[in-house]
């Protein structure tokens, strides 16, 4: 397994022999608000030391120069061609591993999807200075952790664009992004994934 930086790129098929598949998962936690040791125990008892966050994590496949083909978010949890796949709306982030997976199958992917971008963005409005411990990781069909990237920037924006995945001839490059955006929902976000993903 590769743990990535900003702005870092990976071939998954030196990784892994005969990739077919692929998980993506992301995660994150809510920022923890009190320091319940500086409290009484009363005040412990009656208030949270976190809320709740709700993200959503989304895909969107472009073609070369960044037109769309098909997104996949909360609202619609697989792709016309069935080659992507959401695992459905996780509304408060808690608990540990993926909060939210997307499954995809590459042979099956059109062959006009040059690109699979995937962000994590905050319908509610809530900011990622709310936000903790936001990752992305890529596993193969074998659930072998190929890649991992690890969020540490915080801010008043709403989204970001976290990684993408690019075909490269015959395999595929996955490159950490950690790009801020604003926009509660990916249709918010697309002008701006296309002109960090594609330049222009």
């Amino acid at each position: 397994m590769v743990s990535l930086k900003k702005n870092q790129t990976i071939s998954l098929k030196k990784e892994s022999s005969a990739l077919n598949q692929l998980h993506f998962g992301l995660g994150w936690d809510p920022v923890r608000r009190n320091n319940q040791a500086k409290k009484g125990f009363l005040s412990s008892l009656f208030s949270s030391s976190e809320k709740s966050i709700d993200l959503d994590a989304s895909c969107i496949m472009l073609d070369v120069i960044g037109k769309k083909i098909d997104e996949v978010w909360f609202c619609n949890l697989e792709s016309e061609c069935l080659s992507v796949l959401h695992s459905g709306d996780n509304l408060t982030g808690e608990g540990d591993g993926d909060d939210e997976v997307i499954y995809v199958n590459l042979p099956k992917l059109p062959f006009d999807v040059e690109y699979l971008v995937f962000t994590v963005n905050s319908f509610r409005g809530q900011t990622f200075n709310e936000v903790d411990n936001a990752f992305c990781r890529v596993l193969d069909q074998n659930n072998k952790e190929l890649a991992h990237y690890k969020l540490s920037e915080q801010g008043s924006h709403t989204g970001i664009i976290i990684a993408t995945l690019k075909r490269n001839g015959g395999s595929w490059d996955f490159t950490a992004q950690g790009f801020p955006c604003s926009g509660r929902t990916i249709q918010d976000m697309y002008p701006q994934i296309v002109d960090k993903v594609i330049g222009r």
